[in-house]
């Protein structure tokens, strides 16, 4: 059986063992959390020292965070708040967004505007300064790294022009969390995303963060779980994973030196290997790289039969590989765009598994590079008569 190397943690990481061992715990305990026996209080416990292990990895206060069922149930929340609660009278989104904030926002009713990015993928801060000019309360949505890219953004510099037109910021550190230093106030951030998944926790959890001051309207309704904020019982399980994964994240900081590696093994294999995002900060586990000639789609079950997993992009599209939106606002065209892989390495990642991958990938480049010459050959009669 080929060996199986992961290479796609963006799209969700391997479960801690201690995160698991939580779960498992919390599985064994009986007792709902809103009722007032020993039981209860002791599922409660539960969950209230998770939510401080959530709240100090982002520097958000407890009474900040409201448990969901994961990051895209936390943009919902955020857009459904927006309307509902915060006077927001439109939105301001980045063109490279994920889309469970752009599908929010489109969905919203709310008047919508696209902010730019440049040819790195940064979003351009002159487009925002314009766009905040325009009446009415807004509501800024700029993630705080990408998904794909991993391109950086300038999220406290983006929350200062917001504020000072009046407007309010919501950012997605759903990648950041656990890979780069992610502080609420420093980041100037109104209301943030987080999700379990993504830093070894459990999947079906996440959370959104809203400053305290803030009014608050639930989205979903039925009873005073969350403080109020959404009705159901707790994931008590998920949310302790959750808690024990977010407290060992926030010691760690992945060094730069495997993707710095892979992206030089990767141009000594095909020189014009084009990396999206090179020139500017970025994620030091992701890297998101294009040859021409290849198809994404088929390259990665390619790939996958070498016994390599990585992604096209974003996982959260029933499976489907689709033209990159965030490539896309980037300006690259049809045709590298269609060729991107995204690597996203993580803990385990060693230089064998780069080696592997890297010699895999640039064996279909080869390929691909053979049969364009061939058929370039035998469509071309000056080049057939010289042959023959």
């Amino acid at each position: 059986m080929t060996k199986r190397i992961y290479l796609d943690h963006n799209a969700t990481a391997p479960v801690r063992s201690e995160a698991a061992a939580a779960v498992a715990h919390a599985l064994t305990l009986t007792g709902n959390p809103s009722s007032v026996h020993a039981e209860g209080r002791r599922a409660l416990a539960l969950i209230e020292e998770a939510r401080a292990d959530v709240a100090a990895l982002v520097g958000a206060k407890t009474n900040e965070v409201i448990f969901t069922s994961g990051g895209t149930e936390a943009a919902n929340l955020a857009l459904h708040l927006a309307k509902t609660s915060l006077g927001i009278e439109r939105l301001i989104i980045s063109a490279i967004e994920h889309d469970c904030i752009r599908a929010s926002a489109e969905s919203s009713g709310l008047a919508l505007d696209s902010l730019p990015v440049d040819e790195n993928g940064v979003a351009d801060l002159n487009a925002l300064e314009t766009l905040l000019a325009k009446s009415g309360k807004a509501l800024v949505a700029l993630m705080h790294a990408n998904n794909e890219t991993g391109v950086i953004q300038p999220v406290a510099e983006a929350a200062a022009l917001a504020h000072a037109a009046g407007a309010l910021l919501l950012t997605d550190t759903i990648q950041t969390v656990g890979r780069i230093t992610v502080d609420m106030k420093s980041l100037g951030a109104d209301l943030l995303l987080v999700s379990a998944h993504k830093i070894g926790g459990p999947q079906g959890t996440g959370a959104l963060i809203i400053r305290a001051a803030l009014p608050y309207d639930s989205f979903i309704r039925g009873g005073g779980q969350e403080k109020r904020r959404r009705a159901g019982t707790e994931n008590v399980s998920g949310i302790a994973g959750f808690g024990i994964a977010a407290r060992l994240a926030r010691h760690e900081n992945m060094s730069a030196d495997l993707r710095n590696y892979l992206e030089t093994e990767l141009r000594k294999a095909v020189p014009d290997v084009r990396v999206f995002g090179e020139k500017v900060p970025r994620l030091n586990n992701t890297s998101l790289f294009a040859a021409s000639g290849l198809v994404s789609e088929t390259l990665m079950v390619a790939l996958d039969l070498d016994g390599l997993a990585v992604s096209a992009g974003s996982a959260c599209s029933s499976g489907k590989v689709a033209r990159s939106h965030v490539l896309s606002a980037m300006g690259v065209s049809d045709e590298l765009a269609g060729a991107a892989i995204r690597v996203s390495l993580g803990r385990d990642t060693t230089k064998e598994d780069i080696d592997h991958l890297v010699a895999s990938w640039s064996r279909y480049v080869r390929r691909a590079a053979d049969k364009r010459n061939t058929n370039t050959s035998a469509s071309s009669p000056a080049l057939a008569e010289v042959e023959h």
